[in-house]
């Protein structure tokens, strides 16, 4: 049984508000990485409509039963596929969402929890919350199970977000984003966001031994540019590949379950966790 996985992050630009030219696009990069025998393509938030819809929201949103699926279904066949876009519910609400294909199914729907609504963000007037963060375990590369959990963007600046998922025994987490480029991080040359990315994944990925899978966008959007920076973190909080520059690509990467044994031999912070602190300490906060 092999314990590898094959990981593409596809950081590429959407067309905004063409979802038939963006699955038809996505379709075919997805049916190629397999074909070279890619085992898990992981694309950016919103991936299939761009960001800045506004009200193109509902023109660009897909449901579970759509013919959408069936076509990013066919072209991931057996292995994996993480696609953004915006889902529409039975109660005509849209979620910013990120869906988790693998083996002929949609195993995972991951509605975003935190929608960013200050500065030029602004999903709240368009888009419905999320209320959950879930694992799955799926057979990565026709071998060892992995336990997988989706992030998007927003939800990975909340240290609550990847704190439940490794509660739930997480391996991989994946963050699709549409990070536009802010701020310069002091002295270092170096856009703030990207520097705060950085810091964030390598400090979730050591804290909770797990490997973080970062695919962010690239590309110009409504006046804003997207910087990618798409990355793979270890267990140990090293990089193991990227972080990407600010064009269009893909990065290639492979992921070793033999990483996370050491990691969490060598660091046991999942075993020693006290969640009954946590749980105690909660319950008196709410009781104030």
């Amino acid at each position: 049984m092999s314990s590898r996985v094959r990981l593409a992050l596809v950081q590429h630009q959407p067309v905004l508000g063409d979802l038939q030219a963006n699955l038809s696009w996505s379709c075919q990069r997805i049916a190629e990485e397999v074909q070279a025998g890619t085992d898990l393509v992981v694309f950016p938030e919103l991936s299939l409509t761009g960001y800045f819809l506004k009200d193109l929201t509902p023109e660009t949103a897909v449901t579970l039963a759509g013919p959408e699926l069936k076509q990013l279904i066919e072209a991931t066949g057996r292995a994996a596929a993480l696609v953004g876009l915006v889902l529409e519910s039975d109660q005509f609400n849209f979620y910013n969402a990120a869906l988790l294909i693998s083996d002929g199914a949609v195993r995972q729907v991951h509605r975003k929890v935190y929608l960013p609504t200050y500065g030029m963000f602004d999903e709240q007037r368009h888009l419905a919350a999320g209320d959950q963060f879930e694992v799955v375990e799926l057979a990565l590369g026709g071998g060892a199970h992995w336990r997988v959990g989706i992030l998007i963007c927003e939800d990975l600046w909340h240290p609550s977000s990847p704190y439940l998922l490794s509660r739930a025994g997480v391996d991989l987490l994946l963050c699709p984003s549409s990070s536009p480029g802010r701020g310069v991080a002091s002295g270092e040359g170096e856009l703030g966001s990207a520097a705060s990315y950085g810091a964030m994944l390598r400090t979730y990925a050591e804290l909770f031994t797990v490997f973080a899978a970062y695919c962010n966008r690239v590309g110009f959007e409504d006046g804003f540019h997207f910087w990618g920076g798409s990355r793979l973190l270890g267990p140990d909080g090293r990089t193991v590949a990227g972080p990407l520059d600010a064009s269009a690509g893909v990065l290639h990467a492979e992921l070793e379950r033999g990483d996370l044994r050491r990691a969490r031999i060598a660091n046991p912070l999942l075993r020693d966790e006290r969640i009954d602190v946590v749980q105690r300490q909660l319950g008196i906060v709410d009781d104030d």
